[in-house]
């Protein structure tokens, strides 16, 4: 898809009333997305739906998301939180497993092992990830790209160690899936945040479990909602757990699963190809605009573009009208799909006063 065509879809779906460069901490909702949650919960208000919700909605988002990640839905478990999805995979590592992540990865994805406090957590930097994989290493909990600072990891050396070694890799895509290609069966676990670069309301997650690993994880959230039969499970003990990995799924926010269909829906007619080379594009724009006012940005490619020491000015870009983020002292700035040349140029210049 063109970026003129890119911008013909945006429009008829999003009106945004700041420069909003903070899709690492919350995408905007297109418009369709508004339109199926506002439906739902009128139906929820006047009684003109027999439940609060449908599971077709749900079963739907779970195909959307399977297809942006190169998965089939049987692969793709459905939840609220990535810290839920890890916490599944938390309690399936036998105690004194050792677990490997980035120095500073983001809470959700380390603090599930770490509160466990029976398992060996180690933390490298994130160029020697990949390196610091060794036989005793049980687990590698990483980000595609990290949200401090926007850096991607190496993640074909990361899963050829990782093969290596006979470690097992979990993946949090909640900063990269919607902008960067995501091949899920690539690794044992990818957990991602819908609320981000997704675009979905807050409330809509997916984990993603090969077949193999589908074995190891627990059943803790066990109820109809997890059943073969969910209509035929609803009293008594669960007699037969569904066969795919919908067996883990946590019982569903119908409101953000609603939105998150149509959210993924839209993503699916951009592709991520096209998002990823106008995100991308944008981004590389900003830093080579950066430079020429005399700050340098993390190196890189990554559609977030972090400017270590500049986080103090995000009071000054929001009331310019900006919205970006403060995180470890960065500056961060995030483009999607919604940002055009205008919103690069308008940051910019608050920056170089």
């Amino acid at each position: 898809m063109e970026t003129s065509t890119i911008h013909l879809v945006t429009a008829a779906e999003f009106a945004p009333e700041t420069t909003y460069l903070n899709t690492s901490s919350c995408g905007l909702l297109p418009r369709r997305t508004v339109e199926a949650v506002k439906e739902l919960a009128d139906d929820n208000a006047t009684g003109r739906r027999a439940g609060a919700g449908s599971f077709e909605a749900v079963d739907g988002a779970r195909a959307g998301f399977a297809r942006l990640a190169g998965v089939g839905p049987d692969r793709v478990a459905t939840g609220g939180s990535v810290a839920a999805h890890v916490g599944l995979v938390a309690a399936s590592l036998e105690p004194g497993a050792e677990v490997l992540a980035p120095e500073g990865e983001f809470s959700s994805v380390v603090s599930p092992f770490a509160v466990r406090g029976d398992l060996k957590m180690r933390y490298v930097p994130l160029e020697e990830l990949a390196a610091s994989v060794r036989p005793e290493t049980a687990l590698i909990a990483f980000s595609a790209v990290q949200s401090a600072d926007g850096r991607i990891a190496d993640l074909d050396a990361v899963r050829a160690a990782a093969d290596a070694h006979g470690a097992r890799t979990l993946l949090d895509a909640s900063q990269s899936a919607g902008w960067l290609p995501l091949d899920a069966g690539a690794y044992d676990y990818t957990v991602t945040g819908g609320f981000k670069f997704l675009l979905c309301p807050r409330g809509a997650s997916f984990l993603t479990v090969t077949e193999e690993a589908q074995e190891t994880l627990p059943v803790l959230y066990a109820g109809w909602v997890s059943a073969e039969d969910r209509w035929g499970s609803t009293y008594g003990p669960v007699g037969q757990l569904a066969v795919t990995a919908r067996r883990f799924d946590e019982p569903a926010a119908f409101l953000a699963y609603h939105g998150a269909e149509r959210s993924l829906e839209l993503l699916a007619e951009i592709g991520v190809e096209a998002l990823h080379a106008h995100a991308t594009g944008l981004a590389a724009r900003f830093r080579a605009g950066l430079a020429g006012i005399g700050h340098e940005a993390v190196p890189g490619e990554s559609a977030v573009v972090a400017v270590p020491g500049l986080g103090s000015r995000e009071a000054e870009l929001v009331r310019a009208g900006v919205r970006v983020s403060d995180r470890a002292g960065n500056l961060r700035v995030s483009f999607h799909l919604y940002n055009t040349e205008a919103d690069v140029d308008r940051a910019l210049d608050v920056l170089s006063r």
